[in-house]
């Protein structure tokens, strides 16, 4: 009987149909960039990537419910997110080799590709931005630990917009620079500052959405004793990589790189 049970248990959460749009989605987006790229295809591009966009919301979205609504933590969450952040950081290391091999290989002409308008106290600003945001998610945590899931929420909130700032902030920093003449393809420094900047950002636009789905389990009750905590930790160590590996980002892309 006990046998049957387990068998039963098993059985009943052994499937999911959500990675296959999310798993559709991935396809696409190789194929969104050959449409544009070899076969010179805009619309079908477009249509390619708002397809595998539209799939790939669907799909994580059915998933992230279906988990909270029916399954239950198997305590692999930390060690998953931790592995992801060793593969991120052979990524970033990856950027970090291109730049400094382009900066002494073109350390002759470096000086002529540093912008005069770029200002250094903008990733200064940013820093301290992303600094708060440590801060104010470690509070969420703290909170949500204590069973105080509002006002783990409201701090999760304050992050967001913290987060958002620094994307504000950034994006108006490359159109300012960009109009400038400082493009992508302008020369090796403006490639490999766009970049290291343009991946960093990416990593941010993550983070913020892993803290809207936050906001939606706290705030309809779907995290419980065994449900949301390894979600929650997850999350508030992955935003403080990212705090930590703009520091690595700001000081190459802005201050070792505009030296001349």
């Amino acid at each position: 009987m006990a046998e049957h049970e387990v068998h039963h248990h098993l059985g009943e959460h052994e499937y999911s149909y959500w990675p296959l749009p999310v798993g559709l989605s991935v396809l696409l987006v190789p194929l969104t960039f050959i449409a544009l790229m070899v076969w010179q295809k805009a619309m079908l591009a477009l249509i390619f990537g708002g397809v595998s966009l539209v799939l790939f919301l669907i799909g994580i979205v059915g998933w992230i419910n279906e988990f909270f609504s029916k399954g239950h933590e198997e305590g692999l969450g930390m060690p998953a997110m931790m592995f992801f952040i060793v593969s991120e950081v052979v990524i970033f290391g990856t950027m970090f080799v291109g730049f400094y091999m382009a900066r002494a290989t073109h350390a002759d002409t470096w000086s002529q590709w540093v912008p005069k308008d770029m200002n250094l106290t903008i990733p200064l600003i940013l820093t301290f931005i992303l600094w708060a945001s440590s801060a104010t998610i470690a509070f969420a945590e703290k909170f949500f630990e204590k069973g105080k899931n509002g006002l783990s929420a409201l701090f999760i909130l304050f992050t967001m917009v913290l987060g958002t700032a620094f994307m504000v902030i950034h994006v108006m920093e490359w159109l300012h620079l960009w109009h400038g003449g400082f493009t992508l393809s302008s020369n090796m420094y403006g490639t490999g500052f766009y970049m290291l900047t343009g991946i960093h950002t990416s990593h941010i636009v993550v983070g913020l959405l892993t803290m809207l789905v936050a906001l939606y389990l706290l705030l309809t009750g779907k995290t419980g004793e065994h449900k949301g905590h390894t979600y929650v930790k997850a999350m508030t160590l992955y935003w403080h990589f990212v705090d930590i590996m703009w520091l690595l980002v700001a000081s190459s892309a802005y201050l070792i790189g505009s030296l001349t």
